[in-house]
């Protein structure tokens, strides 16, 4: 019993720690600042507490979730996909234009955008995979390379000839509205059966629904299923999984394309519930965030999950503290930082503090069975 009450101790050490230690930061910036420190994390707090708050936050962690399951199939092969920004964002522009000129049934209408935006970032993100395996370039550096070319290069060419020139179109450039037939309902009368009505005009955005599916078969498919054990097994021991039979050349491409091809649906919030369009105030930096989301989550559906929701709580946080006065946007922004450095360190400490635990309960069985042995021989 106390053996399994450390575990969790160790397991819950860190994220706890960092949280506390980020808040002590904090707390010592804003009264350096001017600000009142508790005051700044009371407004939080209350803000938190609110329906309409607790919408936002989901909103927010929804793309990151996306982004941070991305990151994570990369991770869990030892392979770092710094190119999500950039298979989002065209995959988001794919999706909204090809759905744009489309005329399909509801649910189908809503399916294709999915699938193309899935087939476009997996398609961006096989080419990395593809130099690696046969021309041994490190993925850190054709992901950048590529999110420049996506956006700089392929975007910017090809959006002046698909903007919305009709008559009465906004004002902020975009590609053609997709039909209704291509929006995908809110969830604002699931989530009022179990609390109350939603107020203030805000929408828990459907695209929720596909990240619990995303967060799902992640965790299956890479905890429960032959081919995620060979990917994992190929990120902890390259030679070793290749000694072993796993074409190590085949899981490096795989998981490029499935990352990408999960890194294709970070956008969907944008182009399924709030603005039907690409445009060029589309959202950008949750590829970045996803990284961060992550590495705090320790590459775990769960974790990721539970980091998301963090994140979007401190993001929906922000607007309250700058609407009431109360502290600098900034302030969440040094939070988040401070939370990932300290998490950072926090899980190296207790991972070699497991391991040395581990050592010791290995040196004990040792000598425990060391006098039976030579009895018996």
């Amino acid at each position: 019993m106390n053996d399994l009450t450390r575990r969790i101790g160790l397991a819950l050490a860190a994220p706890l720690g960092a949280f506390v230690f980020a808040l002590l930061i904090s707390a010592v910036v804003l009264e350096v600042s001017g600000a009142s420190a508790i005051d700044t994390f009371r407004t939080m707090w209350d803000n938190g507490r609110q329906l309409e708050t607790f919408v936002d936050t989901l909103n927010r962690a929804t793309p990151l979730f996306i982004a941070g399951i991305a990151a994570a199939i990369g991770f869990r092969m030892n392979l770092f996909n710094i190119g999500i920004e950039g298979q989002y964002v065209l995959a988001a522009f794919a999706a909204a234009v090809i759905g744009a000129e489309i005329a399909l049934p509801g649910p189908l209408h809503v399916g294709v955008i999915v699938i193309v935006a899935m087939v476009v970032g997996g398609l961006w993100a096989a080419i990395p995979g593809l130099l690696k395996v046969y021309r041994g370039v490190n993925e850190v550096i054709s992901t950048i390379m590529l999110n420049f070319i996506a956006i700089g290069g392929v975007i910017a060419a090809t959006f002046p000839r698909v903007i919305d020139k009709s008559e009465g179109a906004a004002t902020n450039a975009g590609t053609t509205l997709i039909p209704e037939s291509g929006w995908i309902p809110d969830l604002n009368s699931w989530l009022e059966i179990f609390t109350r009505e939603i107020l203030k005009g805000r929408r828990l955005t459907g695209v929720f629904a596909i990240a619990i599916v995303v967060g799902v078969v992640f965790h299956v498919f890479v905890n429960r299923s032959r081919l995620g054990y060979d990917l994992r097994a190929t990120g902890m021991n390259f030679l070793a999984a290749r000694a072993g039979g796993v074409p190590s050349g085949r899981m490096v491409l795989l998981a490029m394309v499935l990352s990408g091809a999960v890194a294709g649906l970070v956008g969907m919030p944008e182009i399924l519930s709030d603005n039907h369009s690409y445009d060029q105030g589309f959202v950008r930096g949750l590829g970045f965030g996803g990284l961060g989301i992550a590495l705090l989550g320790r590459n775990g559906a769960v974790g990721i999950a539970f980091a998301s929701l963090l994140f979007g709580f401190l993001d929906s946080s922000s607007a309250v503290l700058q609407v009431t006065g109360s502290a600098s946007q900034s302030i969440v922004v040094i939070m988040q930082a401070v939370i990932l450095l300290t998490a950072v360190v926090a899980y190296e400490v207790v991972d070699r503090i497991r391991q040395r635990d581990e050592i010791r309960r290995a040196s004990a069985l040792t000598a425990a069975t060391a006098p039976t042995a030579g009895a018996s021989a």
